[in-house]
Order: structure tokens, then C-alpha cells, then sequence
């Protein structure tokens, strides 16, 4: 018997990347999944945010595992549409067990060239998508007494980094929100915790951006160069960008009730860059 045996799991941004990963875990572990991802497009992020069978996608690996998966279309911007997304999992699904607020986009630029339009699609998706998945599961939750909430941060949820500063004030932001919500639903039985992914080998980090941003005054830089001061600067333990199975693992255990007595936590899976915060 796994971990989520019997347990309903609703992961955002599940389409593809560290949410279909974690979709797929916790589905390896027992649990149903309602896999929410967002159709559509941003004019200022350079890389594909969705593909078209991204969902139909997770839905199959899911349900290669034996579990049922429910695919919802939904923009985690709209708190309407995550109070909807949560009305339809539980007249399908009768409940939720775990919620996963990991859906995210990100779009460099040096703070003073950055858009309002960046900022706020940013911000929006990468912290109020959070609020509003914590916002729509916590009263079920609350009236089950029992529930696990997990927000996906960032390892610059901690730390500044240059061209990013919408992304990094995002991720800081669902760290002070886990925090405060883990207080505000201990009393029921409700546990919110935050993961700390580094480098993570998905659509968002592996699409060419990064060399240039990293070595602005080399005329062909390569992702090989970029690997190599992740190694060097970031992530002490020398494995480059990690796969976001690794970052699953954690997700998975903060679901189960291994983790029953940890709430308002940070968990950090980058391979050693925690060593470099101040605490």
C-alpha cells in the first residue's frame, strides 16, 4: 500500500514540468489526481507555457499507474475558477486530501526594464495562484479536519538574483503565506508547508534563456557554461539541474502522513544552495 492510498491530490500547473511530476508521484503512492492546468499564452514569457496535449498527457501517466485522474482547464489567477475546479472534484472525487499550488511562469528582465504587464502575470500567477488554491480547498479541508496544502517556492524565494526580481518577490511571498496559513489552519488539523526547488530541469529553465543571461558579454555562451556555474556557485553538490522527480519526493512526503506534525516549513531541494542563505 502507498503513502496516498486513497487520498485525492490536486496539483496546479500539472500539464507538464515539476507539476505532471508530482501528479505522477503522488499517483505512484495511491492517491487520485485532479490535474488543473492553465490554456493559454503570455506575449512576454519566451518559452511555451503549454503545449497542446499537455494535460491529456498527465492524464494518461496517471492513469498508467492505476489512479484515476480528473483534467480541469483552469486559470489559477481566477479564485472563481479554483472555487469551480474545487466544486467539480468533489462531486466527482468526493474529496480533496492534498493540494499542490505549483503552478508558475517566469520572464526575465533587469527590474527597471521590467513591464507591468510582467510583473503582474508574474506575481499573479506565481503568488496569488497560490492564495487562491489555498483560498478554494481550505474550507473543505476545514470541515474534514484534516488536509495538506504545499506551496511551490524557490530557492530565490530566499535569495535576490538579477533579471528576476517579479519571480523572486513571488516565491518570497508564498513562503510568508504558507507561514501565515499554517497558523491560521493548525487549529484544523490543516498543515501548510512550502518546497524550495534550485535548478530544476524543466521547460521553464532548459529553452535557451539562461546562457545569454548568464555570460551577457560572450558571443555564443552554452547551456553546458550555464550547467557549470550552477555547479560552482549554486548547487554544491555538483549534479546540475535537477530532475523534478527530486523535487516530487518531497512533495510526497510533506502529503503523507509521515509529515503530519510538520506545517509552516520550508523543505529545500537544490542540492546544497541552501548553504548559502543567511538561516
Amino acid at each position: 500500500m502507498g503513502r496516498m492510498e486513497g487520498k485525492v491530490a490536486l496539483v496546479t500547473g500539472a500539464g507538464r514540468g515539476q507539476g505532471r511530476a508530482h501528479a505522477v508521484a503522488l499517483a505512484r503512492e495511491g492517491a487520485d489526481i485532479v490535474a488543473v492546468d492553465f490554456n493559454g499564452t503570455f506575449d512576454h514569457v519566451a518559452y511555451s507555457v503549454n503545449h497542446p496535449g499537455d494535460l491529456a498527457e498527465t492524464t494518461r501517466l496517471v492513469e498508467a499507474t492505476s489512479r484515476r485522474c480528473l483534467p480541469v482547464e483552469c486559470d489559477v489567477r481566477s479564485v472563481e475558477g479554483m472555487r469551480a475546479a474545487v466544486a467539480r472534484t468533489l462531486a466527482e472525487l468526493g474529496r480533496i486530501d492534498v493540494a499542490v499550488a505549483n503552478a508558475g511562469i517566469d520572464s526575465y528582465a533587469p527590474v527597471h526594464e521590467m513591464t507591468p504587464e510582467q510583473w503582474r502575470d508574474i506575481v499573479d500567477v506565481n503568488l496569488t495562484g497560490v492564495f487562491n488554491t489555498l483560498s478554494a480547498v481550505a474550507p473543505h479541508m476545514i470541515e474534514r479536519r484534516r488536509g495538506s496544502i504545499i506551496g511551490i517556492s524557490s530557492s530565490v524565494g530566499r535569495l535576490g538574483a538579477g533579471n528576476n526580481a517579479a519571480y523572486c518577490a513571488a516565491k518570497w511571498g508564498v513562503i510568508g503565506l504558507v507561514k501565515s496559513a499554517a497558523i491560521d489552519l493548525g487549529p484544523h488539523l490543516v498543515r501548510v508547508n512550502a518546497v524550495c526547488p534550485g535548478y530544476i530541469s524543466t521547460g521553464m529553465i532548459d529553452n535557451g534563456l539562461l546562457p545569454p543571461l548568464f555570460f551577457p558579454h560572450e558571443e555564443a555562451p552554452t547551456e553546458e557554461m550555464v550547467d557549470q556555474v550552477v555547479n560552482e556557485r549554486y548547487h554544491f553538490i555538483p549534479a546540475g539541474r535537477l530532475a523534478p522527480e527530486e523535487v516530487s519526493a518531497a512533495v510526497v512526503f510533506l502529503a503523507s502522513d509521515e509529515a503530519r506534525y510538520i506545517s509552516g516549513s520550508t523543505v529545500d531541494v537544490n542540492a546544497g544552495w541552501s548553504a548559502a542563505y543567511s538561516a
